[in-house]
């Protein structure tokens, strides 16, 4: 099994690289299943079911999401019933849609399981603990699991690469916008990458208008984020290869923009 996985999908700029590469992509990669990061997909905050349903066309197969879930209030009315998508396990039971889910791939199920990091995010259940019954829960299926982890410091996602090494086939680490180059494969066969990056804006910050956010930092001062609706663009993602026991077998980078062109 390849697994093509994309990171933080923020805003136009972002919906707009998908359609542009994800057909190259599959045409060169051959990725048996497709799968992004979309909680920043509708004007930088959330996503709606127009986009949700955009993306399913585009052929994205599966959506995982953040600690910006719930950022456009629509989703409330769709999660429940979006089967290609998962929001972070170890939000309160009371939160609309579902942490785990699997899909059927040829004769392969596939588990995806969303968690979310809490250093110097919300305070939410344990997601260590968390992962521990969702594995226990998926293993009765299969043992091709992947798991995104949506958290903001490099440590809480090294700690989970390391922790679930061996029992997962990935972790990738999603959330920070900054592709990280530190895939590997750990001892015990899991594929990790401590950030993956972000599809978006290039010549912003983290795909947000850079002159706002600078002037955040000068002047201490809150400001409010504007996406442009149009400029260069960013996609970065990962390619992971799982041999016949679930295991990682090849795993490396994807970035595309002006220096690292894709044709």
């Amino acid at each position: 099994m390849r697994i093509l996985f994309i990171g933080d999908l923020v805003g136009k700029i972002g919906r707009e690289a998908i359609s542009t590469y994800l057909t190259k992509l599959k045409q060169h990669y051959r990725p048996t299943v497709t799968i992004v990061n979309a909680e920043n997909a509708a004007h930088g905050k959330g996503l709606t079911e127009k986009i949700y349903k955009q993306l399913l066309r585009e052929g994205v197969d599966f959506m995982t999401m953040g600690n910006h879930t719930y950022g456009q209030r629509q989703i409330y009315d769709f999660i429940d019933d979006a089967k290609r998508m998962v929001r972070p396990a170890n939000f309160p039971d009371e939160a609309p849609g579902v942490g785990m889910r699997f899909i059927q791939i040829n004769d392969i199920k596939l588990a995806i399981i969303n968690l979310q990091g809490r250093a110097f995010m919300q305070d939410i259940d344990d997601p260590f603990k968390k992962a521990d019954i969702l594995i226990e829960e998926a293993k009765k299926e299969t043992d091709y699991i992947f798991v995104d982890f949506h958290a903001e410091t490099t440590s809480e996602k090294n700690a989970m690469g390391w922790y679930l090494d061996g029992r997962v086939s990935a972790v990738v680490g999603t959330h920070t916008h900054i592709q990280t180059a530190d895939e590997r494969i750990l001892p015990n066969g899991t594929g990790y990458i401590t950030d993956v990056g972000m599809t978006g804006y290039y010549d912003g910050i983290l795909g947000i208008n850079r002159d706002e956010v600078i002037n955040r930092f000068i002047t201490s001062l809150p400001q409010r984020h504007v996406l442009p609706e149009e400029g260069r663009s960013v996609l970065s993602g990962v390619i992971i290869d799982l041999d016949k026991n679930g295991q990682t077998k090849h795993i490396e980078r994807v970035l595309i923009n002006d220096d690292h062109p894709f044709n």
